[in-house]
């Protein structure tokens, strides 16, 4: 089952942020299903659309962010602060990065709104493979919104264009609600899933592996800063962006051709960890893609080829093991990214529709 809701799009140039994240590539992945292989096939069959997202509350939000951080969200003064430092779009000097204010012609605050209602897809796109699950129907669950993957948030800022953590909520809530106990998050985006991996450190209840850049963003930056205020509760100067997932696999830059194996190698050593997750949550982000064109990707260069022997190799082990699994689309940059997802998508659907694996 496919999650789109077209809430989920900014164009930045509303906001005057040059950051090369294509407005509609969500709905190109749509158009392109709807268009090709699925087109002989009632929408109602295989697409849950915007009736179908749950609401995020602020009590969703409490499960993993701090009160002060979702009350500045909250807040008219605090939320354009907050989307600021999440976007980075000023520099520690005053002076604006990537950002000309002056062409703003939207509130900075519907990046929280398309936040929350981003969050209500991934949460929303785990119950779908839960149901699907136990549907009776014999098939694995399987479900993938389009959107999501806001990896880098952190329990009191927004990191790396991600101001909540979609991932942890949405996990959080399952487990609030009783639907799971126990869950794997498998991160295949280009960089560390970092905010994940911070505030779900110590919960054996939840499983991370984390497979991305060896060098560069988010782990360019000190590990100890005594000039940043991280997190008080924790120690004011650490950098959680250095807190460890269960399984972190760096990739040095030239590494690609080992990429394949150590992922199979992480998967089978988080198996060893929790055998058997209630659900997977798949972070599957494209932006290795050697076309991204996000700067910060450049030390990870994955072929077309290779990224779907990556996503069917997640996608098999997890099947295999009658793992329900939700699958979010993350990082993914520049007028190439969306083809990633639909040579995925492509080849599992018309599997799943005829009832093959």
């Amino acid at each position: 089952m496919i999650l789109y809701n077209p809430l989920t799009a900014l164009n930045m140039r509303d906001y005057g942020i040059s950051i090369p994240i294509e407005f509609d590539k969500h709905k190109m992945i749509y158009d392109a299903l709807k268009a090709g292989v699925l087109r002989d096939i009632p929408e109602s069959l295989w697409l849950r659309g915007p009736e179908f997202f749950a609401e995020i509350t602020r009590e969703d939000l409490l499960r993993v962010h701090s009160q002060d951080f979702v009350e500045r969200l909250f807040s008219p003064d605090g939320v354009d602060k907050e989307v600021i430092i999440a976007y980075e779009l000023v520099k520690p000097d005053g002076s604006f990065n990537r950002w000309e204010p002056d062409k703003l012609t939207r509130p900075l605050k519907d990046f929280f709104t398309q936040s929350l209602v981003s969050t209500g897809g991934t949460y929303t796109c785990g119950l779908t493979a839960l149901e699907l699950h136990n549907s009776g129907a014999g098939q694995t669950g399987f479900a993938l919104f389009l959107g999501g993957g806001s990896h880098h948030a952190q329990r009191n800022f927004g990191n790396g264009f991600c101001i909540i953590n979609d991932v942890v909520i949405a996990l959080r809530r399952l487990q609030a609600e009783n639907r799971i106990r126990t869950a794997w998050v498998v991160d295949i985006d280009a960089h560390k899933g970092d905010g994940t991996a911070a505030l779900t450190w110590g919960d054996s209840s939840i499983r991370t592996l984390s497979i991305h850049m060896e060098r560069g963003w988010p782990l360019d930056a000190p590990e100890y800063d005594p000039k940043a205020v991280y997190d008080p509760s924790v120690s004011k100067d650490f950098n959680p962006s250095f807190t460890p997932s269960d399984i972190d696999i760096g990739i040095p830059e030239g590494g690609e051709a080992d990429y394949i194996p150590r992922l199979a190698e992480g998967l089978s050593r988080l198996q060893e960890l929790l055998p058997k997750p209630d659900i997977a949550l798949v972070v599957g982000g494209v932006d290795p893609y050697e076309k991204d064109e996000l700067l910060s990707t450049k030390p990870l260069q994955l072929t077309k080829e290779a990224l779907f022997e990556r996503d069917m190799l997640v996608y098999h082990f997890l099947q295999e093991r009658h793992i329900p699994t939700a699958w979010i689309t993350a990082g993914g940059y520049g007028a190439h990214s969306w083809e990633i997802y639909v040579n995925f998508l492509a080849h599992v659907m018309p599997l799943r529709m005829g009832g093959g694996a």
